[in-house]
């Protein structure tokens, strides 16, 4: 069994406190997107980068509000915590060096 599979078991096994805990961290970590793409102006290029900052924020908070497979869920949480992570990674680095 993979470690993607035993996070997943755990995820549904606690599914709605774990959906609880994935808009909390999701929004947090936006957040934090939010400020790092923003320290750096207000160019196009950091314009489109809130885009995606926000709008993968929002598929996770869509996918749980419209019900969606507790799978397609888990995914969508991955994939907005890694996006804004690694934004707001690059984007402190970028900032602060």
């Amino acid at each position: 069994m993979s470690t993607y599979d035993k996070i997943y078991s755990q995820f549904e096994y606690g599914y709605y406190g774990s959906i609880a805990l994935g808009i909390l961290l999701s929004s947090c970590i936006g957040g934090i997107a939010a400020m790092a793409v923003l320290e750096n102006g207000t160019s196009p290029l950091q314009l489109f980068q809130l885009f995606v900052v926000v709008a993968s924020a929002m598929l996770f908070n869509g996918s749980v509000l419209s019900q969606q497979k507790p799978r397609t869920i888990y995914n969508t949480l991955i994939i907005s915590v890694v996006v804004n992570t690694l934004l707001a990674a690059v984007n402190f680095y970028v900032y602060y060096s």
